[in-house]
């Protein structure tokens, strides 16, 4: 209950505070051009094509309604003077009205057409921008919460933004027609026109509210949603199975599903009943309105101001003006509602990275003459009071291999990812060869780096195509996936499994193989020998190995990084004293520096966490 009530509470002051004016909505609008842009370089064809067909279609009521007045007209003439008749003016009218039924029906499946393709090009267009600007974005965004919610309303607009791409299409057509038709009432009962108005304003009012409170709720529950479609994935997943079931997690997993949905579904059951019991009410108010306008018409064919056919005539103008004018006003709350959605794919391409190469970059130096070093370095997470590193100061030689060894937390991984440039210190700066690590070029420094981190990715892929991703511009050169898959001892694994290198990995495809947890970490050990790296990276290298497999990584590791630098990171202190120095890190600072020897001599932390490791194999 307490739950609820704080739920409810937080929704209204959500609601509140993302409630939108009319002069918002209006102010909205301003996106639909950029977005129209946008639509165009997409195809501009299919555009043109769709336009020009648009304002065809919105002629053929105006057209058809006159024919169909003039055929009545025609009728009532001939069944008044029977030994007269002409028939031929009557067959000519019926045949043109059938022809404009059939291109009528040409014109709206050839803009249906043109509309689905024209979406589905458009979806594919937008979703690879959104994937391209990801790709340029900072590794402590991803990390941040508010960008996620961004990032997940750009994702989720990508149907949306086709529905409204065919709304603003559709808003121009009826437009055009009501303007045709209207034309045509204006020339009969310029007061129709005014009843008319009247008759429609409540509802488009009415739709324009709820719709406004309705975007409200959506972007107040995003980050529920993102927990919501979490839940989904914790509780159906090939990779939670296990836990699940031997943590018994699936009640509680589904208990927390059902609360939230319950959440959703309260929140959204009561912005609907409102909608429909107000809408009822507006929708009688319309119907008051064209029946008043249908009583002034037969009067005016009573007494003889009109004929048959005008009654036919400006009864059906008012039925399908007032349905036009009711979806126009109804689509402008729509439209205006999506482009007010655009604001958030919009402000997702208004993030800018920080981590940028300079104007004039630097290249890489080829080779390493004076090494990397860290002068008074720190660095503190987005949103974080606390530092993960601070007052690093310690050069990494050219050849040199450091072993970085701390307690979880000291902050290992941050530094090398500091040293990568996934992030920028907070203080201090990074010098490579006396220069600092900001001018060298992005790209051209990560193609210098292998870095395999603790957490690499499981890809759903072919054996080559999970080597291949540690620099996939050599996908197809086979003998390099060979060679960094025989580095990594990875070869005597593909050589087992039924179709080699081209064997499927993972149980998500058909034909796939899993693998243990060991088998894993050679295929991505190989991802690093796939650049010819100055610098390696070993997070956690060889976590899932047994110590005879992390026995001979390493030797051939040692073998294979002769003459380049390297950084790793191991609790094992048997792989790190096997590097030339070893750097202690307790609470992101640097603590000791020197070789295993050294530190062993000096009996401070290192001896310490060395000497507890070692009593475990007495």
């Amino acid at each position: 209950m307490k739950t609820s009530r704080l739920f409810s509470r937080d929704t209204l002051q959500n609601t509140k505070k993302e409630n939108l004016t009319f002069r918002e909505r209006i102010a909205a609008l301003s996106n639909l051009p950029l977005f129209l842009k946008m639509v165009w370089r997409t195809s501009p064809a299919m555009t043109l094509g769709n336009m020009l067909l648009r304002i065809a279609r919105s002629a053929t009521p105006l057209a058809m309604l006159y024919v169909g007045k003039l055929i009545i007209d025609n009728v009532v003439l001939l069944s008044k003077t029977p030994q007269h008749q002409n028939l031929t003016l009557l067959w000519e009218l019926v045949a043109l009205e059938f022809g404009l039924a059939i291109v009528s029906d040409l014109l709206n499946r050839l803009i249906t057409l043109i509309d689905s393709l024209l979406g589905d090009l458009f979806s594919k267009h937008t979703s690879i921008r959104i994937l391209e600007h990801a790709a340029t974005l900072d590794l402590d965004q991803f990390e941040d919460s508010a960008f996620y919610d961004k990032l997940e309303r750009a994702r989720q607009q990508t149907v949306g933004r086709t529905i409204l791409l065919s709304q603003v299409m559709s808003q121009v057509q009826d437009m055009i027609t009501i303007i045709f038709l209207a034309a045509g009432l204006v020339v009969f009962n310029p007061w129709l026109i005014l009843l008319l108005f009247i008759a429609i304003l409540p509802s488009f009012l009415g739709e324009s509210h709820f719709n406004d409170r309705s975007y409200a709720l959506t972007r107040m529950q995003t980050p529920e949603k993102r927990e919501l479609d979490y839940l989904r994935f914790l509780g159906a997943s090939d990779e939670t199975a296990k836990e699940l079931k031997i943590f018994d997690l699936s009640g509680f997993v589904i208990e927390r599903f059902s609360m939230l949905s319950d959440r959703f579904y309260a929140a959204n059951k009561k912005l609907s009943i409102q909608r429909s019991a107000w809408g009822t009410a507006f929708a009688l108010l319309g119907t008051a309105g064209y029946y008043g306008a249908y009583i002034m018409i037969i009067l005016d064919t009573v007494s003889g101001k009109a004929t048959i056919g005008e009654l036919t005539f400006l009864a059906a103008s008012f039925r399908q003006l007032r349905s036009l004018l009711e979806v126009i006003l109804n689509r402008f709350t729509a439209v205006s509602q999506g482009a007010i959605y655009l604001r958030d794919f919009f402000e997702f391409f208004d993030i800018q990275p920080r981590i940028t190469t300079a104007l004039k970059p630097l290249p890489f130096p080829r080779p390493i003459q004076s090494g990397f070093t860290f002068e008074d370095v720190g660095f503190q997470y987005l949103n974080s009071e606390r530092w993960a590193n601070r007052h690093l100061n310690f050069t990494l030689m050219p050849g040199e291999k450091l072993a970085l060894v701390g307690e979880n937390g000291a902050g290992k991984t941050t530094l090398v990812k500091l040293l990568a440039r996934l992030y920028d210190p907070t203080e201090g700066r990074i010098l490579l060869d006396g220069v600092d690590l900001k001018a060298y070029d992005l790209a051209d420094l990560r193609m210098n780096m292998g870095i395999i981190f603790q957490d690499y990715i499981r890809y759903q892929m072919s054996f080559s195509q999970n080597i291949a991703v540690g620099n996939i511009k050599e996908k197809e050169n086979k003998a390099l996936i060979a060679s960094s898959a025989h580095q990594s001892m990875a070869d005597l694994l593909a050589a087992k499994l039924p179709d080699q290198y081209e064997q499927m990995l993972g149980k998500r495809f058909a034909q796939g193989v899993e693998l243990s947890g060991g088998e894993w970490q050679k295929i991505a050990l190989a991802r690093a020998y796939m650049k010819d790296a100055q610098l390696l990276i070993l997070d956690e290298p060889t976590a899932a190995l047994d110590a005879r497999a992390e026995y001979e990584v390493f030797e051939r590791f040692s073998e294979l990084t002769k003459g380049k630098s390297a950084v790793l990171i191991s609790h094992r202190f048997s792989t790190v004293r096997m590097a030339d120095r070893i750097l202690v890190l307790e609470k992101g600072e640097l603590a000791e520096i020197g070789s295993h020897e050294e530190l062993l001599l000096k009996k401070g932390k290192y001896a310490d966490l060395f000497n507890l490791q070692a009593m475990g194999y007495r």
